[in-house]
């Protein structure tokens, strides 16, 4: 394992306790708007964790708003009786980026619930077939998540499928380049290294939308 990945890893498994500190404090609840709820976070990784800095904006949906892609800005929600409430934060950790989102449900509502495990099954069934691959373009990949999405009986929420990350800042691209996000015109191998030769280290993000019933779900972390 390059010593990239291994700071990578570090960063996500500090991600991935301070949601575990979210659930364990009980700060998922309802009643609360989603920039309270989001002020709670961003205290708790600063007070608990060290983290000051986060890459890339702080991201609480609730509701209907679960639907929305990551370009998105909604108006502020309060989380109510029986949501799913969608937490994405990309928080830099000894100088290396995380980027961990996942969904969870208030409430016992079966439709809910289903959407949010398909979107868990779905994550682990594309990163197993990624890695069945030594080459493999990001229009490709894209596409794959579309169909994928499409089996499970959803719409694929998102502009992207994932991107990369690294060392805060990490390799950045010309104005239009896409070669680095999995984007339906990103016709880049995904597998190619970087201009110094390092491997590149990919973010998978799969967003089910239920359109029928105003609801989605999202899981992101590091491609295993």
């Amino acid at each position: 394992m390059d010593n990239t990945r291994q700071n990578l890893l570090l960063a996500e498994q500090t991600a991935k306790e301070l949601f575990e500190a979210v659930e364990k404090a009980g700060l998922i609840i309802p009643g609360k708007t989603e920039k309270k709820l989001n002020d709670e976070v961003v205290e708790l990784a600063a007070n608990v964790f060290g983290i000051d800095n986060f890459w890339h904006k702080k991201i609480i949906k609730a509701g209907v708003n679960t639907m929305q892609p990551y370009s998105a800005d909604p108006p502020d929600s309060t989380i109510e009786d029986d949501d799913l409430v969608i937490l994405d934060y990309g928080p830099i950790v000894n100088g290396y980026e995380a980027d961990f989102a996942r969904t969870y449900i208030i409430g016992q509502s079966p439709l809910k619930l289903k959407i949010m495990t398909d979107v868990e099954a779905a994550w682990q069934e594309a990163n197993a077939w990624y890695s069945k691959h030594n080459s493999l373009t990001g229009a490709a990949f894209y596409q794959y998540l579309v169909d994928l999405a499409k089996r499970f009986g959803y719409e694929y929420g998102g502009e992207i499928g994932g991107h990369i990350v690294g060392p805060y800042p990490h390799e950045q691209l010309g104005p239009g380049n896409l070669g680095l996000d999995i984007h339906p015109d990103n016709h880049q191998d995904m597998f190619n290294k970087d201009p110094q030769g390092n491997s590149r280290h990919w973010i998978l993000e799969i967003h089910f939308v239920d359109g029928k019933n105003n609801i989605g779900a999202f899981m992101e972390q590091l491609i295993a």
